[in-house]
């Protein structure tokens, strides 16, 4: 993914707005592009700079349409730093260190999922989260509107690795949905010192039992973080273009 991104003023944009459990209404503007199966891509810390806007040039290339939630940061540019600064300041939306629950924001990202397949009239969606929002790929999961799921470095909460960002009432019901649509697929990097081994044995002991896989774990080599965005390299055979690869299959055989 080497090509200049798509511009984010092709992409058709709205604000979406949803009542989420705690009672409070949380709106962000949401980006599309594209047209058939429905993708979300739902922004890593780092934001929707030109990496991920690549990511979405792929998917649109592949004759699917992406959904990109604008949760914050700037638009088209990488801000590490100031982005952990926003999430810190938006609690009423992110629990970062919260084990046992998951934030505010994925009942808005449900409530999202839903609305894109009744607009798509499709029969369901597929979702991508990654690093800070690579939990939430998998609590998307026990939504009837979801049939697909990519959790990509997941690292939440941060500094619980062995602890997962969901209760076990959420645990339950989306090992129910998998049972009835497809496995979740996780990828991590062998050395990534945010999504370690403890988190994937934390995943696969909340919901891999000896008779079934409901999330099917993928540990590529190397020191990276990011697998899709930032440390992803376009090279056929390059473990992160394989990766990709895969998951364009995957979601192909799922959604369309």
């Amino acid at each position: 993914m080497n090509h200049s991104a798509t511009p984010i003023t092709d992409y058709d944009s709205a604000s979406f707005s949803a009542t989420c459990s705690t009672g409070q209404t949380i709106s962000h503007d949401v980006y599309r592009r594209g047209r058939g199966a429905p993708i979300i891509i739902i922004q890593e810390l780092p934001g929707i700079g030109p990496e991920t806007m690549r990511l979405a040039d792929e998917f649109v290339e592949h004759g699917f349409e992406v959904i990109l939630p604008h949760l914050f940061g700037p638009l088209e540019k990488v801000s590490i730093g100031g982005n952990l600064v926003r999430v810190f300041c938006m609690r009423k939306e992110f629990s970062l260190f919260e084990a046992n629950g998951s934030s505010p924001i994925v009942d808005w990202l449900k409530a999202l999922c839903r609305d894109v397949k009744a607009q798509s009239q499709t029969k369901g969606v597929g979702v991508i989260g990654m690093c800070l929002t690579g939990n939430f790929a998998i609590s998307l999961m026990g939504d009837d509107s979801v049939l697909a799921a990519v959790s990509s470095q997941p690292s939440m909460p941060l500094l619980k690795p062995t602890q997962l960002h969901m209760s076990d009432e959420d645990i339950t019901t989306i090992r129910q949905r998998i049972d009835n649509t497809a496995p979740i697929h996780a990828y991590r990097f062998a050395e990534d010192p945010m999504c370690t081994a403890e988190k994937y044995h934390a995943i696969e002991n909340a919901f891999n039992d000896p008779d079934a896989t409901r999330v099917i774990t993928h540990t590529l080599p190397g020191k990276g973080h990011s697998v899709l965005t930032l440390d992803f390299v376009n090279e056929s055979g390059h473990p992160t273009r394989e990766a990709l690869n895969d998951i364009l299959a995957y979601f192909s055989v799922q959604l369309q």
